[in-house]
Formats: C-alpha cells, sequence, structure tokens
C-alpha cells in the first residue's frame, strides 16, 4: 500500500468514525428485528444491477473492455462512502452500515461468481474470462479497518464521552463534505491527460449505468415497503459500488487495461457526485 492509499483509508476511516459519533446501538437493534430492509439492500447489489448490466452487454454493441468492466463493477458490493453518503443524505445509516457489511463477506463468493459467469457467457467478452480471484484476507483487513475499528471507536466515544461526542461531530462532519469533494477534484485531476472529448460517450455509459443502480435501488425498497429513511440507505447502496476493488481486480487481472480502467475510474468519481446530488435533494425536501 503506497502513501496515497495509506491517507485514503485514513480519510474513510475518519469518515466512518465521525458517522458513528452519532449512532446508537439501538439503531442496529431496530435494523436487526426489520432484516427485509438488510435483504432489500442486498438485492440490488448482488442480482439486479449485476443480471440487468450483464443483458445490456448482450444488447449495446461496446469493446469486450468497456464491457468486461461494467460487469466487474457491478458485480463489486458498496464500500464505505455509501455510508457517508446516506448519513449525509439522512438515511438510515445503522442500515446502510449493515448492509456494507454484510455484502462485504457476500462478495468474497459473490463477486468471482457474477463476473465470471456473465463474462463467459457473452459471447463479445468470453475472450476475456479470466481465472478471477479476490484474496479474503484484503476485503477482512479493508472491512476491520476502515469500517469496523472506526466504528466501534466512534460509538464508544459517543457512549463514553458524549460531550465529547457532540463537540466532534459538526466539525468532523464538516471534514467528511470536504473530503467528499476532495476526491471529485483528485480524481478529475489525477485524470485531466485523459479527460478529452472521447470520452464523453464512456462518461455517458457510466452515468446511465450508475442510474440504473440507483433505480433498482429505490425500486426495491419500494417493493419492501421500508420506511423513508430506509429507502434512501437502500437506493444508495444500490447505486454506488466499489470502484476501488474493481479498479484493484483490473491491476491485478487484466494489467491495468485503459477501456477498464476509465470505466471503473470514472464510476469512482461519478458515483460520489450522484450520491452526493441524492443527498442534498433530500435535505432540501427534509428542510421544506
Amino acid at each position: 500500500m503506497n502513501a496515497q492509499q495509506i491517507a485514503l483509508s485514513l480519510v474513510l476511516a475518519t469518515m466512518v468514525f465521525s458517522i458513528a459519533l452519532e449512532l446508537k446501538i439501538e439503531d442496529f437493534k431496530r435494523v436487526a428485528q426489520t432484516p427485509k430492509a438488510v435483504i432489500a439492500g442486498l438485492i440490488p447489489q448482488f442480482i439486479l444491477l449485476p443480471v440487468g448490466t450483464w443483458l445490456a452487454t448482450l444488447a449495446l454493441d461496446l469493446p469486450p473492455n468497456v464491457e468486461a468492466a461494467m460487469i466487474l463493477v457491478a458485480a463489486c458490493p458498496g464500500g464505505s462512502l455509501s455510508n457517508v453518503i446516506t448519513h449525509f443524505g439522512r438515511g438510515n445509516t445503522a442500515l446502510s452500515v449493515s448492509v456494507s457489511a454484510v455484502a462485504a463477506l457476500i462478495a468474497l463468493v459473490a463477486t468471482p461468481f457474477n463476473f465470471a459467469w456473465m463474462v463467459s457467457n457473452n459471447p463479445v467478452t468470453a475472450s476475456w474470462m479470466r481465472s478471477l480471484e479476490i484474496d479474503p484476507s484484503g476485503i477482512w483487513v479493508s472491512l476491520l479497518i476502515m469500517l469496523a475499528i472506526p466504528m466501534l471507536l466512534g460509538m464508544t466515544v459517543a457512549y463514553k464521552l458524549p460531550q465529547l461526542a457532540a463537540k466532534l461531530t459538526k466539525p468532523l462532519a464538516n471534514f467528511s463534505l470536504v473530503a467528499l469533494f476532495a476526491f471529485i477534484i483528485l480524481g478529475l485531476l489525477k485524470e485531466r491527460s485523459s479527460l478529452t472529448l472521447a470520452l464523453l460517450p464512456t462518461l455517458a455509459l457510466v452515468i446511465a449505468h450508475n442510474a440504473s443502480g440507483l433505480a433498482l435501488g429505490w425500486l426495491t425498497s419500494k417493493a419492501f415497503g421500508v420506511s423513508a429513511r430506509d429507502r434512501r440507505a437502500i437506493m444508495i447502496e444500490g447505486g454506488m459500488q466499489n470502484s476501488g476493488l474493481a479498479l484493484g481486480i483490473i491491476a491485478l487481472q487484466f494489467g491495468n487495461d485503459f477501456g477498464m480502467v476509465t470505466v471503473a475510474g470514472l464510476w469512482g468519481i461519478w458515483h460520489i457526485v450522484s450520491g452526493l446530488a441524492c443527498a442534498f435533494v433530500w435535505r432540501r425536501a427534509d428542510a421544506l
């Protein structure tokens, strides 16, 4: 792990810690009492979006590396950023955290399985078929460092030192918002040499793909009849895939293929933009 990756991990851990300062054990007890909300959050990630993406690649006439990247991103679970966006949008953060934790475990099996059979059953991408292997220890370490530890620390501070938690909540929340915008700006700067008009079709594809994930999350939550706060969490979980995991797989398995990196990289930037847009709309609606 290089210095940039370490810095990013620390920022994400701080963001999760800031969220935990406002969580209580009772929040997770309520989630455990309504498991259908967790199931509703997992269905878009591991069934609807992957299958929908596979069907779309069968219908579209795209380069095989682009189609393979779309399938790979759709097969990845959500990341910890979804918890931050859900919290900012005043959704059910405890539900978002629960779904992310369960999804990370399911991904050990579901991500390789979904990607392998979808790529091999698409004539265009069949030649791209690889033996996809995800190191379970890598996902466990990520889950522990960037989610479990800061979450437990934040909840402990909130329980043991409520006055300190109250003082930290607002500045850390502001830091989280600034960090999200920084991710977008740094991502754009990093890819500035590649940001040409030729990328517009790929960006449009990524926007449509991400919008379908958000829509599938919303439709699933409506079908399950969950509360408005739960719907926000499930919608964000459906539309925020772990593009960082996808980029790592592309580097290890596909030699950083430019077309695949472009799709996953644009996803990493755009899903923050779309997630923040949803959060701002929800906050504005709550203020009315």
